[in-house]
C-alpha cells in the first residue's frame, strides 16, 4: 500500500476514493472479518458487521484526523461494532451479554464456517468466562498476534493494563480449562 498519507489524500480526494475504497477493502477486509468473528463467533453475524463496519468508515473517513494509524482507526470502528451488535443482539433478545456468548459457543458447533475440536471449543467457553475487555486483549494478541502497541491503540488502553489484562486473562484461562 502507498504512504499512509497519501493513502489517506487518496480516500479523500473524490476523483480517486472509490478506487482508493477499494483498495482499503482488499486489504482490510480478511483481517477485519477474522477480528470481527472472533468477538461476534458468527459467520453471518460477522459478515453484517464488517459490511457496517466499512460503511462507517467510509462515512467517516472525512473526520479521520491522522492522530492514529488507519489500521487501529478502523480496528477501533470494528471493535466498536462489534460489541454494540452483540449487546443489541442480548438486548433484543432480553438476555445478558454472558448468556449470549454461551449461547453463541453452544451454537459454534454446528456452525459450518467453525472448524476448531473440542479443544478449541473449550477455549471459547473459557474465554467467553473473561470480563470483556480481557476477553478483547485476549483475542487481540493471542488470535490476531497484534502487538501490545497496536491493541493500545485500538482500545485507547496502556500498553502496562493491556500486558496485565492478558496475564490475568491467561491464568484465569489455565484455571478454566484444567479445571473443566
Amino acid at each position: 500500500m502507498l504512504e499512509e498519507k497519501e493513502f489517506i489524500q487518496e480516500l479523500l480526494d473524490p476523483k480517486m476514493q472509490n478506487k482508493a475504497f477499494q483498495k482499503l477493502l482488499l486489504a482490510y477486509q480478511k483481517p477485519l472479518y477474522n477480528h470481527i468473528r472472533q468477538i461476534v463467533l458468527n459467520h453471518d453475524d460477522a459478515d453484517d458487521v464488517l459490511q457496517n463496519t466499512f460503511i462507517k468508515v467510509f462515512n467517516n473517513l472525512k473526520n479521520f484526523k491522522g492522530e492514529s494509524k488507519l489500521f487501529s482507526w478502523i480496528y477501533r470502528i470494528a471493535t466498536n461494532e462489534a460489541l454494540t451488535f452483540l449487546n443489541q443482539k442480548a438486548k433484543k433478545h432480553s438476555i445478558t451479554s454472558e448468556t449470549l456468548q454461551n449461547k453463541l459457543i453452544d451454537n459454534l458447533q454446528a456452525d459450518v464456517y467453525f472448524e476448531g475440536d473440542e479443544i478449541q471449543l473449550k477455549l471459547q467457553k473459557a474465554i467467553a468466562s473473561l470480563p470483556e475487555k480481557q476477553q478483547l486483549v485476549f483475542k487481540m494478541k493471542y488470535f490476531q498476534e497484534l502487538k501490545y502497541e497496536e491493541i493500545s491503540e485500538i482500545l485507547g488502553t496502556s500498553v502496562g493494563a493491556l500486558k496485565a489484562s492478558y496475564h490475568h486473562a491467561v491464568k484465569k484461562i489455565e484455571t478454566f480449562v484444567n479445571s473443566n
